[in-house]
């Protein structure tokens, strides 16, 4: 079993809190959504399963989110990448399957960008997709901003707005916004040189089916596999939607090792 309480490690004068699974490689890294944490149902049970098969397994909240300090408010793209890479290097080894969900598959084609630009893109066994949200702030937030959204943002410098999986409202800010176009991923072709398993629910309304399409043009025609879930949600979190997650992570678990 993982640990009870998570390690704690500084990333920029922040604590950051990480759940580290020992196993063998290939390891499978998890890597949240925006405002989930690390114990939510698909990371606790996509943990589960690496233990039950002897894999590493590899999970942290982003600076504001869950276990780790930090104010929400102060997160942005790059600042959660930069935590992200750094508890890839300082805790996993070998070949890892990244799994993003929602925001943390923008995160994990970023670090795929990053590691291959440090010369590790071999690191990168291969990607879990789970209704991937990637450039979320520029192609689903902004161009359905209201007046009243864009002066708050002007402002203010953020925006509130009611959350389905929370009494809490989400905020949105304009810090947030501004970085997102500097980490934007579907511009051009991402050469993940890697399988990408792309999950998606056509039920979901947070994320539209059709914006998982869209990634799938922007990655290299082979070994880039779409499954939508006819009624799937945007949490994917049903025994049956965990079931396939977990089909597909030992997929990519046999290809990689």
């Amino acid at each position: 079993m993982s640990q009870s309480e998570p390690t704690r490690i500084e990333v920029d004068g922040t604590e950051i809190a990480v759940r580290h699974r020992p196993g063998r490689a290939p390891g499978l890294v998890w890597l949240g959504g925006y405002r989930s944490d690390m114990k939510g149902t698909k990371a606790e049970a996509l943990d589960a399963w690496a233990g039950e098969h002897g894999l590493a397994a590899t999970r942290h909240d982003y600076s504001g989110h869950g276990e780790s300090g930090g104010a929400f408010s102060d997160g942005t793209i790059s600042r959660w990448l930069t935590e992200s890479l750094a508890v890839f290097h300082r805790f996993t080894e070998g070949p890892q399957i990244l799994v993003g969900s929602s925001m943390g598959a923008w995160i994990a084609l970023r670090m795929v960008q990053e590691l291959q630009k440090a010369g590790e893109g071999r690191r990168i066994g291969g990607l879990l997709l789970l209704a991937p949200a990637p450039d979320f702030t520029i192609e689903l937030m902004e161009p359905v901003l209201n007046a009243r959204q864009r002066q708050a943002l002007k402002t203010q410098g953020y925006i509130e707005e009611p959350s389905e999986y929370s009494p809490e409202p989400n905020i949105y800010t304009k810090a947030l916004f501004e970085d997102g176009r500097k980490n934007r991923v579907l511009e051009g072709i991402i050469n993940t040189h890697c399988p990408v398993h792309i999950l998606q629910g056509m039920a979901d309304t947070d994320v539209p089916y059709n914006h998982a399409m869209r990634l799938v043009e922007h990655l290299p025609a082979d070994d880039v596999t779409l499954s939508l879930v006819r009624d799937g949600d945007h949490r994917l979190s049903r025994p049956q939607d965990i079931g396939l997650m977990l089909r597909v992570a030992a997929s990519l678990v046999e290809r990689a090792g």
